[in-house]
């Protein structure tokens, strides 16, 4: 079962030491559970004497340097706790691979729920508190693109010099690259892909105001109070980078159920859809708060679904491979194309008022 693959990954009597020369609780590791997550990196809750925690650590097999990554993490978290956006707080971290197996950090646990996993009661009951979500998540972004990197040790954290230029340059790439996995019948399969690519190439904003980007945020990475409509936590920051804040406002647009509540898959959908802000709304709460120009918002919702449609389009080819799961592919490659259809939509809107 996948929720015992963290017995393999997470040996509790070595993680157990490493907290004993940290002076982290004190005794055995307790009450292991098994979080879900938004990939497919290990998250287990667990208690030691009389305080929880969270350890994440990378899968057993990864396309990327999963040490690397939990090192990114734990960093952005770290200079994150002197900031107001509602995060995971970090409590420490290693890059030892030989306690388990990879690098990974501990958490401090966030009491809250996740909107596409279900409404409390309340909620449900309350359409008013549905409508906060939206308004919560534009502000705390909002509030992320204020933030200056430099005053909390981000400046190095990405190559900024280009970084308007090379965004479809990368995503194309990306798409080619998915050309080593056989039965894939390419990027011509995602109609209307080649018009959105044009546009974006004849669109590019002329600068851009560099700031803090999370680069993966929808209504799967986040967690609210359960009896309040505030936001607890983004979570979720492995794609973190520096670049320019308004693609985090471009994903929340691009990802946003529609009037009936339909998005673009399953994961980011919410049900019941009642009661919740439409997209114009978040805009404009979005620009209350943030002081950004409003102008290139658009060729960033449409950057913001080509991007998604492309790291989605590779579920799809690895299962055509014979990779990943057969039903996850075609689920991931409509999503690709409702993403293409919505950046088109973009595309042909005269403004975003």
């Amino acid at each position: 079962m996948k929720s015992e693959v963290w017995k393999r990954l997470v040996d509790l009597d070595r993680l157990a030491t490493w907290m004993d020369a940290r002076g982290l609780g004190e005794g055995p590791v307790e009450d292991p559970l098994p979080l879900s997550g938004g990939t497919q990196n290990v998250l287990l809750k667990f208690r030691r004497g009389e305080k929880s925690y969270v350890l994440r650590r990378p899968p057993s097999h990864t396309q990327v340097d999963g040490t690397a990554t939990m090192r990114r993490e734990a960093r952005i978290l770290a200079a994150l706790a002197s900031t107001r956006v509602p995060h995971p707080r970090l409590i420490a971290a290693s890059d030892d691979q030989t306690i388990l197996g990879a690098g990974f950090y501990l958490m401090e646990p966030v009491d809250g729920f996740t909107p596409t996993v279900g409404l409390p009661d309340v909620f449900l009951a309350n359409a008013g508190y549905c409508h906060r979500i939206g308004l919560a998540m534009a502000g705390a972004i909002a509030e992320l693109a204020q933030i200056d990197p430099l005053a909390i040790g981000l400046s190095d954290l990405a190559r900024l010099d280009g970084y308007l230029e090379r965004q479809v340059v990368r995503w194309r790439s990306q798409l080619a690259g998915y050309g080593e996995y056989q039965g894939w019948p390419g990027p011509d399969n995602i109609h209307g892909l080649d018009v959105v690519t044009r546009w974006l190439e004849r669109n590019i904003p002329g600068q851009f105001v560099p700031g803090i980007v999370h680069g993966d945020f929808h209504l799967g990475n986040v967690m609210f109070d359960r009896e309040r409509p505030e936001l607890s936590a983004i979570v979720d920051w492995e794609l973190a980078s520096l670049g320019d804040p308004l693609l985090d406002l471009g994903e929340l647009i691009a990802t946003w159920p529609d009037a009936e509540g339909q998005g673009i898959a399953p994961q980011v959908e919410v049900r019941p859809w009642v009661g919740f802000a439409n997209s114009q709304e978040l805009i404009a709460h979005y620009f209350t708060r943030a002081e950004r120009d409003v102008g290139p918002l658009r060729w960033f919702i449409v950057l913001a679904c080509f991007r998604l449609a492309a790291i989605l389009e590779g579920t799809h080819a690895r299962a055509c491979a014979g990779k990943a799961s057969s039903d996850v592919g075609a689920q991931l490659h409509t999503a690709a194309l409702r993403l293409t259809e919505r950046a088109r939509s973009w595309i042909e809107r005269y403004d975003i008022a």
